[in-house]
C-alpha cells in the first residue's frame, strides 16, 4: 500500500456498483488507487456481470485483490429495461440497509447505476457519479444526467463534460475533472503480449480489425438490419475480425442472430475479455468498427482509426480519427477500410492523459470532499 499523506483522508468503505463489463473497466483503476490511498473497497456486482452469455464477468471483478464483493441477479434474458431498474433498486436497497458505506461510485448510464443513484438520494448516502455530462443519441444519455441529478458529486472526463454537468446546476466545487478512467489502462503495459491474447482467446489472425455493435435502445426494431448490413459489408471486405460480443440491450438478441451466421475463419466472436488483453488487443488491431464508446474515446487515445457507426455515440468525441457512417452506407464502410486499415495516427487526449486513478485519489483524500453536506442547491 501507498504511503497516506499526513492529514490526509482514508480509511472509509468505499462501494463500487458494476453491473458491465464496460463500466468495470473505468471503476477498476480507480478502485485500486483508492485502495492504495488508504480506503476500504467493496463491489456490488450485478447486472451483465452475472449472465454467462456475456461471460459471466462477475469472476474477473473478483480478480480485485483485498476487496469485499456483493453479487445480485437483476435480471432475466429478454426483461424490460423498467423491470430490470425496478428489481435493482429493490436489491440495492436492501443491500446498503445492512451495510451503508461512507460512498457509493457509480459509473456512467446503465439502469443498474439509476438505481443506485436512486436509493441513495433517497437514503442520503453520499454518492459519487463518474462520467457524467456525456452525451450521446440514445435513452442512455438522459439516464446520465439524471444520475447527474441524484448524485452529490461528480468526476467528469473532460472540460465539455464538465460544462454539461454544470448547466444541469451542478456546484463547481462538488465537480472534478479527472479524465477518462480506462485510459490509465492503456497508457501502461498491458502486462501481456499479443501472442498470449492470441492464444487465450484462440484469435488466429495476425492482421485484424475489431467490431463492437450494441444495441441501440430506441431502434430496438431495426438492429437486425443494422447488424446484417454492417457485418455484411465487414464480410465483403475479406478483411479478418475479432468480434466482441453486443451488450444485453433490448435488440441484442437480433445482433447474436447475425453473428452466428458469420463465417469462423474470418471472423472471432468472443462473449468478452479482460481488460488488459483487450488493451493489447486495441494496441495490435488495424482499425476498429462498431459503436462502442471504446471507438471514440479509447481508440482515438491510442491512435487507431476508429468508424463510428449508427447513433449510439452522436456527439460524444469529435477525433480526427473518428469516421462516422450510417450501417447502411455500405459504400462508407468499405471507403473507411480501404482507406484506414493499419494507418495509425498520433494519440488523442482530449480525454485524458492516462492519470485518472491518481487525480481520484487526491480528490478522495482532501478533507473538502467529505466536506459537502446531504442536500444539495442548484447553482
Amino acid at each position: 500500500m501507498s504511503a497516506v499523506p499526513s492529514g490526509a483522508v482514508s480509511g472509509k468503505r468505499l462501494l463500487f456498483v458494476t453491473g458491465t463489463r464496460a463500466d468495470y473497466g473505468k471503476l477498476e483503476p480507480l478502485a485500486k488507487a483508492a485502495q492504495d490511498a488508504g480506503f476500504h473497497i467493496s463491489f456490488f456486482i450485478t447486472g451483465m456481470h452475472m449472465m454467462k452469455r456475456y461471460g459471466e464477468t462477475r469472476l474477473e471483478v473478483k480478480r480485485f485483490a483485498g476487496a469485499d464483493f456483493f453479487e445480485f441477479v437483476n435480471q432475466r434474458e429478454g426483461d424490460a429495461l423498467d423491470f430490470i431498474l425496478s428489481k435493482t433498486i429493490l436489491g440495492f436497497s436492501d443491500f446498503v440497509h445492512e451495510h451503508r458505506p461512507d460512498l457509493v461510485i457509480i459509473h456512467g448510464d446503465r439502469v443498474e447505476a439509476l438505481a443506485a443513484s436512486i436509493v441513495c438520494a433517497m437514503r442520503y448516502i453520499r454518492s459519487a457519479h463518474v462520467e457524467g455530462g456525456e452525451v450521446s443519441g440514445t435513452i442512455d444519455e438522459s439516464i446520465r444526467h439524471c444520475n447527474t441529478k441524484l448524485c452529490a458529486t461528480h468526476f467528469v472526463s473532460s472540460e465539455s463534460a464538465k460544462a454539461r454537468v454544470l448547466a444541469l446546476g451542478e456546484s463547481p466545487k462538488r465537480v472534478f475533472n479527472i479524465g477518462s478512467p480506462e485510459l490509465d489502462t492503456h497508457a501502461r503495459p498491458s502486462g501481456v503480449s499479443i501472442e498470449e491474447v492470441k492464444a487465450r482467446y484462440a484469435i488466429p489472425f495476425d492482421d485484424y480489425g475489431i467490431a463492437v455493435f450494441h444495441p441501440v435502445t430506441s431502434e430496438a426494431e431495426s438492429m437486425g438490419a443494422q447488424a446484417a448490413a454492417l457485418f455484411g459489408a465487414l464480410q465483403s471486405s475479406e478483411k479478418n475480425f475479432v468480434v466482441i460480443a453486443p451488450n444485453n440491450d433490448p435488440g441484442t438478441d437480433a445482433i447474436f442472430a447475425v453473428l452466428e451466421r458469420l463465417p469462423t475463419e474470418r471472423f472471432r466472436i468472443i462473449p468478452s475479455m479482460r481488460f488488459n488483453y483487450f488493451s493489447e488487443l486495441m494496441k495490435n488491431a488495424a482499425v476498429m468498427v462498431g459503436n462502442s464508446s471504446a471507438g471514440v474515446r479509447e481508440a482515438p487515445f491510442l491512435g487507431l482509426p476508429s468508424l463510428d457507426v449508427g447513433t449510439r455515440q452522436t456527439n460524444r468525441a469529435q477525433a480526427s480519427s473518428i469516421v462516422m457512417a450510417s450501417a447502411f452506407n455500405l459504400e462508407a464502410i468499405s471507403e473507411f477500410l480501404k482507406s484506414n486499415w493499419a494507418k495509425r495516427s498520433s494519440g488523442s487526449q482530449a480525454f485524458g492523459s492516462g492519470d485518472s486513478a491518481a487525480r481520484f485519489a487526491v480528490v478522495l483524500q482532501s478533507k473538502l470532499f467529505w466536506s459537502f453536506g446531504d442536500q444539495k442547491v442548484f447553482q
